[in-house]
């Protein structure tokens, strides 16, 4: 069985797509919603534990560790973590954990999912560059076997980390992928695989999920899918195969930003400090931050200011691009109740997104504003997608952004799909993304 993890990808795309279409033709086709907030790592933790954050732990892309992190980041204590953490930040079982509980004999391949470095499948390839000390990086990816990435590298060369953020974000590292899984597929033949192809993700956030770019990125990703097909049925002909595609969520069309540190700032209640004539966020001072996250926002209050919440949520109320203002007792309603999340959380409209940016004069915006560095931001910032030639760096005008996702599904506009290449896999109704495991589940016969 291949599950393929598929981001942006809606029933609308499918006419765009004849080689997905044609392998799933036979099958089962519902609707699929994201479960709030509906961003990378969070639903790819629903679908492979079956389970929502209040339960798993992964409560958006990224951590602020306030208390001991788990393994893996030890070293990040009292500071915000984006998208390195290892698979201990999810705190329940797997797909793969689940099938080797179930049948220690069948095995699993997990490619590319976030979170993931170290989990319990068999075979493993995820991107992990090399940080080095001076600030570069150097190309690598994190495998099980440990050897395999030098093997996957002589035959496809490095990993284009390149095409999978940025300006330069494309197809090249979606095709990396699915070379590399053919390859794997061809020497391990595993049971299941988990295979994340994040290229609709691309177009639609920078150029609005109806542009002729996406429509184009669809067609893309679809060549791909077609050669992924046909080489996984070679390499298993005369064994049955069942394909199982999820959307992860649904890219919805913005034209309105929000800047929660900047509501904070206006509060008082951010520690900015001086380096070099720029402001730097001091996190660990700071009397509230907001990691800013696509369209929601964990608001992080110091203990010895929780008096100022009910001050935050009345602010935040009257900010234009907010639908909800959440503290911590209303969490439930989300499944997000978990003691990771912030002690405010913010909700977009679903036409406005959530910026990380807290400087009021660009000039005196972090170096790093205007570079790809997801990892030193403390929030997603999708303005890495564009390239100003001029400065010959990342612009510092967050209203760029077109489409983004992320808050609850509320309308059809909203929803992923989920396809099947055989009938009677799932019932065809509305699905939730903590359905998706117990499809699989079933199928080994472990349901």
């Amino acid at each position: 069985m291949v599950l393929l993890s598929i981001p942006g990808l809606t029933a609308n795309d499918l006419a765009h797509m004849p080689n997905l279409r044609k392998a799933t033709a036979a099958g089962d086709c519902a609707p699929l919603a994201a479960s709030f907030p509906a961003v990378t790592c969070n639903v790819q933790a629903n679908m492979t534990t079956g389970l929502p954050p209040s339960e798993h732990g992964v409560v958006a892309n990224g951590f602020y560790w306030r208390d001991a992190p788990p393994a893996g980041s030890e070293d990040k204590q009292g500071q915000v973590e984006m998208w390195t953490a290892w698979n201990p930040a999810i705190e329940r079982p797997q797909l793969w954990d689940l099938l080797h509980g179930h049948d220690s004999s069948l095995t699993s391949a997990m490619w590319f999912a976030l979170n993931n470095k170290g989990c319990g499948a068999d075979y493993i390839c995820t991107f992990a560059p090399i940080h080095n000390p001076d600030g570069s990086e150097s190309l690598w990816c994190y495998t099980r076997p440990e050897m395999m990435y030098g093997d996957l590298r002589d035959a496809f060369g490095h990993f284009p980390l390149k095409h999978f953020w940025g300006p330069l974000a494309g197809i090249p590292s979606s095709a990396w992928i699915v070379s590399s899984a053919i390859w794997a597929a061809e020497r391990h033949r595993p049971n299941f695989w988990y295979i994340y192809l994040p290229h609709l993700d691309y177009a639609a956030q920078k150029n609005g999920p109806a542009s002729k770019e996406a429509t184009a990125a669809s067609c893309d990703l679809d060549n791909e899918l077609g050669r992924l097909f046909a080489e996984f049925e070679r390499v298993h002909a005369g064994s049955p195969l069942l394909w199982l595609v999820a959307s992860e969520y649904a890219i919805t069309p913005v034209d309105h930003v929000t800047y929660p540190n900047r509501v904070l700032r206006e509060l008082g209640l951010l520690t900015l400090t001086d380096v070099d004539g720029t402001e730097q966020l001091d996190v660990a001072n700071s009397q509230a931050f907001a990691l800013a996250d696509h369209q929601h926002s964990h608001v992080f209050v110091h203990p010895d200011v929780r008096s100022q919440i009910g001050a935050i949520v009345d602010r935040f109320a009257r900010e234009a691009g907010i639908a909800e203002v959440l503290t911590r007792d209303e969490l439930e309603r989300y499944e997000l109740n978990h003691p990771r999340a912030g002690d405010v959380v913010l909700v977009s409209e679903p036409n406005s997104w959530q910026a990380y940016y807290w400087w009021l004069d660009d000039s005196r915006a972090p170096a790093y504003a205007r570079t790809v560095d997801i990892h030193r931001k403390p929030g997603y910032d999708p303005v890495e997608m564009f390239f100003d030639p001029t400065t010959k760096g990342i612009p510092l005008d967050a209203t760029l952004v077109r489409g983004s996702h992320g808050a609850p599904v509320r309308t059809k506009l909203q929803q992923g799909v989920l396809l099947s290449s055989e009938k009677g896999v799932f019932v065809e109704q509305p699905l939730a993304d903590t359905d998706v495991a117990g499809i699989v589940l079933r199928q080994f016969g472990a349901g």
